[in-house]
Parts: structure tokens; sequence; C-alpha cells
């Protein structure tokens, strides 16, 4: 079992640039894949990024890709995802989520889901 829970949402003008944080808390942190997913009002739940156990492999959505840069830090139990150039497109909830597997692109690819944090973009 796995608890995530994110932090450093919020705010930003375009342009701008936050970083996220996901905490894990529970067994083998450094076993599991790791991904961020963002929903945005009236749309599905789409993904962002995702990352190996080990983090030498890395896979991101075309719309995020040179802008954002998803990491770990494993003696942390922590993921992050670094985003720059925001746009209010980037507008969403954003979760990660954790896989026992290889995870992926897919939402049930996944096991363990944070709560999610708020990222607002304003143009």
């Amino acid at each position: 079992q796995v608890q995530l829970v994110e932090s450093g949402g919020g705010l930003v003008q375009a342009g701008g640039s936050l970083r996220l944080s996901c905490a894990a808390s529970g067994r083998a942190f450094s076993s599991y894949a790791m991904g961020w997913f963002r929903q945005a009002p009236g749309k599905e739940r789409e993904f962002v990024a995702a990352l190996s156990w080990s983090g030498g492999s890395t896979l991101y959505a075309d719309s995020v890709k040179g802008r954002f840069t998803i990491s770990r830090d494993n003696a942390k139990n922590t993921v992050y995802l670094q985003m720059n150039s925001l746009k209010p497109e980037d507008i969403a909830v954003y979760y990660c989520a954790a896989s026992k597997y290889l995870g992926g692109v897919g939402t049930s690819e996944y096991d363990y889901w944070g709560q999610g944090t708020q990222v607002t973009v304003s143009s």
C-alpha cells in the first residue's frame, strides 16, 4: 500500500514556473513507476509525464514536452514535476500516481493516486 500526497500547486502568471511534489508513504516506493496526470474542468483525466522506478526512463505528453520535467528522489520518497513556461491551457488539478509495474500513459496502469493539487495560470 502506498499513500500519495501532492503539494506545490497554486496561482502563477503565464510564462511562470511551479514545482509540484508528491510525497509517498508506505513500502518500497523505489520499486514503483510514477506518473503525473491532470484533469481540467469538464474534461477527462489526461497523462502528463511518467518515470520508471530507477528514474532512468521518462515519458511525456506532447503538450508538455520541453516545458515539464519529472524526477524522483527515492531517498526522500518523493517525485517532482517541474513546470516551466506555463500556459493557461495547463490549468487543471494535477495528480500523482504510482504503478506496481511499468506505468505508462493510461490511468488504468496505476494502482495508487493522490488527492490532487490545483494549478491555475493567469493570462
